[in-house]
């Protein structure tokens, strides 16, 4: 068995490593902003491909990703190259990722069924490779430092360049791309602002992978060296699987993100409808709006380690989540009840900008703990197995969120069909009881998802204490003395 209690690593988790361990998650940012928030939009108000389609599209292509990101996890706990477990597949993913997804924006003149095929295709292209990247590189974190609160500060970085990355291509493509025109009197319905977003996503996503990759490639002779090989069949290789997985705080966790990416995927989706239909907003505003959520990032980088050892990690997730909930969801249903300024009256914008910055704020913490705690969850499942398995728990999450949140948008779709909301027809032309549905039905959905995985989250067990005990029992297994530093930290 290979194991050390606490990762060399540790002691080199400087800004540095930080940082460019952080920015790589850019990619992931610029790609998942893209999927949840624009590409809905674009393929069915701009290109005419019904919603349904776009749906079973992006959900074909999460199907892939129920094989795809369990076998990478897997295959980088276990691969031995010159260049380590992790670091040969984000490498690898580069390329592929820049040019499949400028593809996607710059779709040949097709029907809408030859577009559906199109999309599926590069949706399935695009995940498989950002998994590439995004499963190893995750990975990374459990094994950079065993620290129950380092683990938050790395982790706060990396959600902190997804991110800036997804916001500063949103607030350019609707605050400079996505322009109106004779034609298209409404930016955001506009086809060649998409195209170039495409062309400026795929070339950023391109510079994060590398530049992050290259920049932690120094720590690959530290970190952790896979088991030895030995001959196995696929029987056993699948029981070592389900043995690793069968971990009680990590089924909790999972079943409660199963909820809130069920949530997020139909909350993401919905997101260009609202702000276009519901509430009226232009591309500019929308811009602004999202140029206004750069103040969140920067707020959360700081505030979830600091939340993290002050309030817990669990108990920090649970509490933001229902609050980032209610701020969001709080001007939908005032509207419901009657008690909104109505659309145009400049209080409108102003209540909105505050309360996306707050709401999202909250979020990205919440999102943090929740990723620094599946990092804890590995030394529990190593003191159990006998096996360092990184990989494998954060592309069994990774697969998780990606899945339901596709289960998400596939209710996003059918929810624009069922009030009838028709493609190419001008916000000022909607009809007033199409509107006030998209939030009647909306926002129930929403409270209901959100408050069953706030309370799947209560059986989650690990807590900084349970931490320490688990670090000194493999230490004591592997015949070491734990540092001082991997329980108590030294907060730079």
């Amino acid at each position: 068995m290979v194991s050390t209690a606490v990762p060399t690593a540790d002691r080199r988790l400087d800004r540095s490593t930080r940082f460019f361990y952080g920015l790589g998650s850019i990619a992931f940012g610029v790609k998942d902003n893209g999927f949840s928030y624009m590409l809905m939009l674009f393929y069915n108000q701009v290109l005419g491909v019904p919603a349904k389609l776009v749906a079973l599209a992006l959900l074909t292509a999460l199907v892939f990703d129920a094989v795809i990101d369990p076998v990478i996890g897997h295959l980088s706990d276990n691969l031995r190259s010159r260049w380590g477990r992790r670091h040969p597949f984000m490498y690898a993913a580069a390329l592929p990722v820049a040019l499949s997804y400028a593809a996607l924006w710059n779709p040949p003149e097709l029907s809408a069924q030859g577009l559906f095929l199109y999309l599926t295709v590069l949706a399935v292209v695009i995940r498989a490779f950002i998994a590439f990247y995004e499963v190893p590189s995750s990975a990374l974190a459990a094994e950079f430092t065993s620290g129950y609160d380092d683990r938050s500060v790395l982790l706060s970085y990396r959600s902190f360049f997804g991110w800036i990355g997804g916001l500063s291509i949103q607030a350019l493509a609707f605050g400079v791309l996505l322009k109106p025109d004779a034609t298209h009197p409404v930016g955001q319905l506009n086809p060649e602002g998409y195209a170039r977003y495409g062309l400026i996503a795929s070339i950023i996503m391109l510079v994060a992978i590398l530049v992050s990759t290259a920049g932690t490639h120094r720590h690959i002779p530290s970190l952790r060296a896979p088991p030895e090989k030995r001959a196995k069949t696929l029987s056993q290789t699948l029981a070592e699987v389900r043995e690793t997985l069968n971990n009680r705080s990590f089924l909790f966790l999972l079943a409660s993100s199963i909820a809130t990416a069920l949530a997020g995927g139909l909350s993401a989706s919905m997101n260009g409808y609202f702000n276009t239909f519901f509430w009226g907003f232009s591309a500019a505003q929308i811009s602004l709006i999202t140029l206004g959520v750069f103040v969140s990032a920067f707020v959360a980088l700081p505030a979830a380690p600091l939340l993290s050892r002050r309030l817990g990690k669990k108990r920090t997730a649970m509490t933001l989540a229902v609050v980032s909930l209610l701020i969001g969801i709080g001007p939908v249903l005032l509207r419901l009840a009657g008690l909104f300024p109505p659309n145009g009256d400049p209080a409108v914008f102003g209540i909105l900008f505050a309360t996306s910055i707050i709401g999202v704020t909250f979020g990205i913490i919440a999102a943090t703990m929740g990723a620094s705690m599946i990092a804890d969850v590995v030394e529990e499942a190593e003191l159990k197995t006998g096996r360092r398995s990184e990989g494998l728990f954060f592309a069994a999450s990774a697969f998780v969120g990606k899945s339901v949140s596709g289960f998400g948008i596939l209710a996003a779709a059918l929810l624009i069909d069922a009030i009838g909301l028709q493609p190419g027809v001008a916000p000022a032309d909607m009809p007033a009881d199409v509107i006030h549905r998209m939030g009647a039905v909306y926002a129930p959905v929403i409270v209901i998802l959100y408050l069953i995985g706030f309370a799947l989250l209560s059986g989650y067990r690990i807590s900084r204490e349970s931490h320490a005990a688990t670090l000194r029992a493999l230490a004591a297994d592997a015949g070491e003395a734990i540092p001082p530093f991997a329980v108590k930290e030294d907060h730079q």
